[in-house]
Order: structure tokens, then C-alpha cells, then sequence
């Protein structure tokens, strides 16, 4: 269905906006609630823009970018900050790519997932 990375939601500590993806408004409102305060407290820790996306094989990946002239950002601490995330949030990140490759993509579950 998709042939490159697919937007789920992302926030901007410039712009102080968070966006998230209409494909995705059936997820439960509980994880778009989650997935929105994740984002924008990730912004407001490190700086720069956090943007979640699915790669090509369903899998979800963090991407963070950053003005070179932003002495607030923390790069160090933004990778930091995902490692917790991702040890914090295994649940949920492992739903929403199990959601994506099913949904999404039309993959079928095997019974070892």
C-alpha cells in the first residue's frame, strides 16, 4: 500500500504543534492521547522535532531533526530519551506496529506473534 515511511504523529518544540496522521484516527483515543503527550513532552525535554514513522517493513522508528543553529537541543539526550521511550512504551510501540501490519499493510498474524 505504502512504498515509503509513513507519518504517524510527530510535535516541533519550534513550532509548538503536534500532528497526527488521519489514516490513523481509528486507533483508540487512549493512544492517540498517549502517542500525543509522548511527543510534545519528547519536544519539550531535548528540543528539535520528533517524528514517529513506519518503515517500509511495518517497523516504527523515531526520527529526530533539529536546526543546526539550536543550542537547545540535546542530542545526546534526545537519543537518550528514546531508549527510555522505547523500554517505557514497549507495549504500546509493539501494538502500533502490529496494528500497521495488519491494517496497513494486510499482513497476516502467525501464532508466534
Amino acid at each position: 500500500m505504502y512504498q515509503e515511511n509513513v507519518v504517524l504523529c510527530g510535535a516541533s518544540a519550534y513550532e509548538q504543534k503536534y500532528y497526527f496522521n488521519e489514516d490513523f484516527y481509528a486507533l483508540p483515543q487512549a493512544v492517540q492521547d498517549e502517542l500525543h503527550i509522548m511527543c510534545v513532552m519528547f519536544t519539550e525535554d531535548v528540543g528539535g522535532v520528533l517524528i514517529l514513522e513506519f518503515d517500509e517493513a511495518g517497523s516504527l522508528q523515531f526520527r529526530v531533526e533539529a536546526l543546526e543553529a539550536d543550542a537547545r537541543f540535546d542530542e545526546i539526550g534526545s537519543a537518550l530519551k528514546i531508549k527510555q521511550l522505547r523500554r517505557e512504551k514497549e507495549e504500546l510501540l509493539q501494538s502500533l506496529e502490529m496494528y500497521y501490519r495488519v491494517f496497513c499493510m494486510g499482513g497476516v498474524l502467525s501464532e508466534t506473534q
